[in-house]
Parts: C-alpha cells; structure tokens; sequence
C-alpha cells in the first residue's frame, strides 16, 4: 500500500515536475490514482501487466498542450534500456522536452519516425521489460534531485554522466542553483575528448537552410551543374509559426508607420554602458525601448489587451509581458519579459539577456514563451528599415523596429542637421484597434523615446 508521505514527494523528469496532491485519501484507491498521476506515474503503482508495455507522452500541467512534435530518437529498436536513459526528445509549442524510461529493458517496437505529430497520451514505443514498476531505490529518491555527493541533477543526467565515465562531482553546472544539465555533462565529456564537440551541428545546418544561407560545399556543387531539390522539414518552432501565422492571417489587420528621433536614447545608453559597474552586462537600446513602451501603455491600455472571439470581449491585461520576437538556429521564437511595469531597466536588460541565451540554446521553458501581451520584433539588429508585423494572436499589437540611421532632416529655421532615426510599424487588429488610438499610443512612446528624462518623471 503506498503511504501517505510517499505520495506527497515529488516526481522529476528531466526537469519538468509534476506535484502530487498534497492531501491524498488513506488508504488510497485505485481512482484516485488515475485522476491524480500522469501517466508514467500510474504505471508505477499498477499490478503487473503482460510485456511489452506500452510507453505514452505523459500529460503535462499546461492542459493546453494537447500534441508534440518527435525531435529525435535516442534508441533503436532492439536496444536495451536503463531506467531513466533518454528515449526521445519532442516538443510542442511550449518547450523541448526529454522524454526519459521508467524501466529497464529492451525497446520492441518504434512506431513514429522524427517529424510525428504525436498527441498526448499516444504510444511512442513498446518495450519488453524485466518489471512492470519504478524500482524501489528510484522511489527513495524522488523527494529531491541530490544525489549522495550533493549535486543537484536529474536522474537520466546522473545516468549520462555514468555512461562517460565522468565524475558528477567535477563538472561546474550551468542550470538553476548551479544544477548539472545534459549539456554540462556533453561539454565536459567533450573537454577530456570522450566525445566530439557536442554542438547542434545537424540544427544548424537547418537554420541555414531556413535563412536563406548556403554552406560552402552547397556552393560547390551548384557551381559543378548539380542542381538538386532540397526538402526541408518544418519542425519545432517553426511548424508552431505555420499554425499561429496561418490563423493570424485571417484577423483583419492595419499598419501605422512612424519615424522617431533617437539621438537623446543614443547618448542615454552610451551613458549607461559608460558608468556600468556589473560585469557580463551590456547595455543596447531595446532595454529603454522595452520600459518606454510599457510607460506608454498605461496610459493606452487597450493595446495592451487580448481579444476572445468566443465572447467577443476585449480584456485589458494588467500586466506588461512585452514578448520580444528572437531569430535563433531552431526556427522564430517569442519569449516575453513579465510585469515590465515593475521592472528597471537594468532588471530588463539582465532578463533579456537571459531569455537571449535559453533561446540560443533551446532551453526556454513554457513560461518563458506563454503569457504576452505585446510583441516587439527588432528587424533592425539584422538589416532593414522596416517590415509589416502580423500579430500574435490573442494579442492586439505587435511592433516592428527597423535600424537606426543617421538621416539628413530639415529644423524649423531651415537648417539642415543629421538625426538618428528609426522607423516603427506597428501592426494591429482592427476588429480591436483603430487608427487614431494607435497613432496617439505611437506619439506618447515617441515622446518618451525622444525624451527619455520624462521616464524619470513618470516612473513609480
């Protein structure tokens, strides 16, 4: 019978936690069980079943998440199996996720390829195993993620580490409270030259090929006359970007351009970088674009909303989750900085710089990504002078940025001066939006962009 105290302890995999109900029934029954765990839970408090077993995407507390796309295979058919060695590795419209076995045996059967759409509660594979339960001994270390040298890891990351023949105790983790990571363990197995420079070699030649890039040997052999087709398979973010482009498609939109003056913001960051005392920290425009936007909005709330089709209402969102539109080697991405209002610049500047990294790397969680209420997309840090957004549905407004340039302009008095300028178009739902509150929202955060000692006067 499994006790009170057991259930309340907390199950991990590969980083993503589920909690179990704090208060469960005593003795507890079988459908409480099913109500209460996720599927890989479950089948460790089940009588034993005939092999093989049949192994699921568990469901995940974000119940929006209804599918996941197969990244890659860890295992082949025939392979023998550790508990808590990588099966898989998928991903939904949230975040990448290691799916990781319960069990040791032998992988009987793969049924979907890399590229699936696998829904939630569907088989991956089957597997012939030695028990149909968790062992006793992962059970006592549920509680915690510590192993008994005190690093704080998961299991299938401790299991890595054994498989090199690499020290846990050695490696310097990069995760939260200097947690050990996959990655960590790759890196340090590469370092000692076990393994080849684990970069995402295989990623990147995909985001080449989506950015319009070509690889030196691609050139070669077109110059050669071999012309070849090349079929590219939308994955991860990118197959998100078909779905939410395709229904944003569909909301009737308008754009408002507008130039702004960015001469005060550039010697604002220049002064900013020049007295900065923290090391690891560099200061650019978008962090003072970011909380001047936020100021504007306050006083425009509405395009800083959500519209349901469903009720055909418009909610005013009370916070400032300003997403930021990020260009990275695994497709278009948006995490959002939260609660800008109660943010400083500096708090800005450190958050996105952290979101720049997990998105680099590909480890930004869903709560990173989920919950914007506007988006910036900073065109300008590639090339061009502007781009017509399309919003990100349920939002209302999205902005895009184009370079800042030097630009003759002509003053009241007939002189001609050189001016900083950058072109915003700011693309907005118009079953939510009209022209005239967009263009006084536009002037209010020009004039604190061009103007920014007026954020010293505004803020709380």
């Amino acid at each position: 019978m499994i006790g009170r105290r057991l259930l309340q302890k907390r199950v991990w995999n590969s980083g993503r936690r589920w909690l179990f109900p704090s208060s469960p029934p005593s003795p507890v029954p079988a459908e409480y069980c099913k109500r209460h765990f996720s599927t890989h839970v479950l089948a460790a408090f089940s009588s034993p079943s005939d092999n093989p077993i049949n192994v699921k995407i568990p469901p995940t507390q974000n119940k929006c998440i209804a599918e996941c796309e197969l990244i890659k295979w860890f295992v082949h058919e025939g392979d023998e199996v550790d508990e808590f060695q990588p099966l898989c590795e998928v991903q939904s419209d949230k975040a990448t996720i290691e799916i990781t076995s319960r069990y040791k045996g032998r992988v009987a059967q793969v049924l979907h390829v890399p590229g699936s759409i696998v829904k939630v509660g569907e088989t991956l594979l089957k597997m012939d195993v030695e028990e149909n339960r968790i062992p006793p001994v992962v059970l006592g270390n549920l509680e915690n993620e510590k192993h008994t040298s005190g690093v704080l890891s998961t299991p299938a990351v401790r299991n890595l580490a054994k498989e090199h023949g690499i020290n846990i105790n050695e490696v310097q983790g990069s995760g939260k409270d200097s947690r050990v990571l996959k990655e960590d363990i790759l890196k340090n197995a590469a370092q000692k030259g076990i393994l080849e420079d684990p970069s995402f070699t295989a990623t990147a030649d995909l985001g080449e090929l989506l950015h319009g890039e070509m690889s030196s040997s691609q050139v070669s052999a077109e110059v050669s006359g071999h012309y070849e087709d090349t079929i590219v398979p939308l994955r991860g973010f990118q197959r998100t970007m078909v779905k939410t482009m395709s229904m944003a498609a569909k909301v009737p939109h308008f754009h408002y351009v507008e130039e702004i003056d960015c001469d005060a913001l550039a010697e604002l960051k220049t002064s900013f970088q020049t007295n900065n005392s923290e090391p690891g920290i560099k200061f650019t425009f978008l962090p003072i674009l970011i909380k001047s936007l936020s100021m504007a909005l306050k006083k425009y709330p509405m395009v800083n909303s959500c519209f349901s089709e469903e009720s055909v209402e418009v909610i005013l969102r009370g916070s400032h989750n300003i997403g930021i539109a990020m260009a990275t080697p695994f497709g278009l991405v948006v995490p959002n900085i939260k609660n800008v209002q109660s943010l400083s610049i500096l708090e800005i500047t450190r958050e996105l710089s952290r979101l720049q990294q997990l998105a680099l790397d590909n480890k930004l969680s869903p709560d990173d990504i989920s919950g914007g209420t506007i988006t910036l997309s900073n065109i300008g840090a590639i090339g061009g002078k502007f781009g017509a957004p399309i919003v990100n549905l349920p939002e209302v407004a999205i902005i895009a940025m184009g370079r800042i340039q030097k630009l003759p302009r002509v003053a009241d008095d007939g002189d001609i001066y050189s001016a900083s300028i950058m072109t915003v178009n700011i693309g907005a739902d118009h079953r939510v939006l009209d022209g005239a509150t967009v263009a006084r929202f536009c002037n209010e955060w020009k004039r604190f962009i061009e103007k920014p000692e007026l954020l010293m006067l505004h803020m709380k």
